[in-house]
């Protein structure tokens, strides 16, 4: 019997990927495995918080923080209970913020769009807010709402001096929507959350997201 090249070839794949499902023991070198995934691989330089209350809320979230402008989430800047605190307007692209009473000392929630990232940091920097968090609105595409935006400077001559992270559209949306709902005017939150000793399969990812 006359077996040509390609056809042993493909015998011999069938044969390896048949033993791998009867013992992935013997294949562990060769598969990559979804817990062979670190905390550090999850993190890669990004921020973390989570919601204390409301309960309906109680999840850890993911920020990416700004490329080039605002200051850094370091050691100093560390916050067990602070408010989380929709800007109104929410774009906080105008000067007149009507709740910026409410910033003071507290982090800003604000939506991306209609002004630089820059002018929104700047906006609530000056109602004397600790850092702004910047999500999409509900007008995004559905495709766009686990992506990070990579925050940038504007080029002009200004700058800022709190933090900046942006929060996926999917998250920003679901905690205003909740607090609307419930008539809130801010969620208590701790940030930043140290994740260097947690496991992957431990953090607790919001259930929306589909981890």
């Amino acid at each position: 019997m006359i077996i040509d090249v390609p056809l042993i070839f493909i015998l011999l794949v069938a044969l390896v990927l048949l033993a791998c499902d009867i013992d992935l023991a013997n294949c562990g070198g060769s598969l990559h495995m979804l817990d062979s995934i670190t905390t550090q691989d999850i993190i890669a330089g990004d921020v973390f918080f989570e919601v204390l209350d409301p309960s309906e809320l109680e999840y850890t979230y993911r920020l990416r923080p700004a490329k080039d402008f605002g200051a850094p989430f370091n050691a100093s800047f560390r916050f067990p209970r602070i408010a989380l605190v929709p800007v109104v307007p929410f774009d906080a692209c105008s000067h007149a913020i009507r709740n910026g009473d409410d910033l003071l000392g507290n982090v800003a929630l604000v939506e991306r769009g209609d002004c630089s990232f820059l002018s929104k940091t700047i906006n609530v920097e000056r109602f004397g807010a600790r850092a702004i968090i910047i999500t999409e609105s509900g007008g995004s595409e559905a495709n766009e709402d686990e992506y990070y935006i990579e925050m940038v400077h504007d080029n002009t001559e200004r700058e800022a001096n709190i933090p900046a992270g942006f929060l996926i559209g999917i998250n920003g949306r679901i905690i205003v929507r909740t607090l609307r709902k419930m008539r809130r005017n801010y969620a208590i939150i701790n940030i930043p959350v140290n994740l260097t000793f947690t496991p992957p399969h431990e953090i607790n990812h919001p259930p929306w997201l589909g981890w």
